[in-house]
């Protein structure tokens, strides 16, 4: 009787699976309704934010109606952002799998990464036709309403930068973090600064001077965001500076260091 020896692929495939389908119980059955919380938070901070900017009569931001101005820029950060911290926590999170010498810290990082990305399709689908539901296009015109996205290929592969960028930045701070703890106290402080800093929920053109936009361009996450909405609505007035070569470069390269370091420290940081 011959047994059959599994290839490495075959090996990681199953460990990525099996850490897969837990990660996913774990976020959307670990709780009463935790599924339904992934979707109001983004509900929420949207509204509550249409609702101010309209109330000072800012209707529209670049040529793009302020409610889809948001959603696509959210949208945007919501992936990143859940992205970078969900990885942030992998290690600590799969603590106890790391005694199978077949799970490695990585597969925790690229498992939860993808997890995200899967659960921010079907939730951007909702946000969008809700919107669209509520009779919120892409410009505030009533003869010529534009109701989809107008490239969607940009939109997708903005997108798909932003991840990258949540992915690498996830990899390289908690590979920090589980040297120094006291860190993640910094990023908890960080995380609400970041919506507004980023261009997500609030202008940058309008509270930002335009001698000073080149500036806040160098944050990769407001090119991400910008190109989102260039994605939605050709016509709209982006940021000047922004570009997608650049935050696919910043993504590469977090990805690259990340890797490094996750080579680097594998040992120790299954040993902390």
């Amino acid at each position: 009787m011959t047994v059959r020896v599994r290839t490495p692929f075959e090996v990681t495939w199953s460990v990525w699976r099996a850490m897969f389908l837990r990660e996913a119980l774990d976020r959307l059955f670990e709780a009463r309704a935790a599924w339904m919380w992934l979707l109001v938070e983004p509900i929420a901070y949207i509204a509550l934010h249409a609702f101010g900017l309209e109330t000072f009569r800012i209707n529209q931001v670049g040529g793009m109606a302020i409610n889809m101005w948001i959603i696509a820029g959210f949208i945007g950060f919501l992936l990143w952002r859940r992205t970078w911290t969900q990885v942030l926590h992998g290690i600590d999170c799969n603590k106890a799998f790391f005694a199978y010498r077949q799970v490695k810290p990585f597969d925790a990082a690229i498992v939860r990464a993808t997890l995200e990305l899967l659960l921010m399709v079907p939730i951007s689908v909702v946000i969008i036709a809700l919107a669209l539901g509520f009779g919120h296009g892409m410009t505030l015109s009533i003869q010529n309403p534009v109701w989809l996205p107008q490239d969607p290929l940009l939109v997708i592969v903005s997108l798909l930068g932003l991840w990258l960028l949540g992915l690498g930045l996830g990899l390289v701070t908690s590979v920090v973090m589980s040297f120094v703890r006291e860190i993640d106290h910094v990023f908890k402080i960080i995380y609400l600064p970041l919506y507004y800093i980023s261009g997500a929920l609030l202008p940058l053109s309008l509270y930002v001077p335009t001698p000073y936009q080149r500036l806040v361009a160098l944050n990769p996450v407001v090119d991400g965001l910008e190109m989102v909405r260039l994605g939605f609505w050709p016509e709209y007035h982006a940021l000047r500076g922004v570009s997608l070569g650049y935050l696919y470069a910043w993504a590469l390269g977090l990805l690259l260091l990340g890797l490094m370091l996750y080579k680097r420290f594998s040992r120790k940081l299954v040993m902390r």
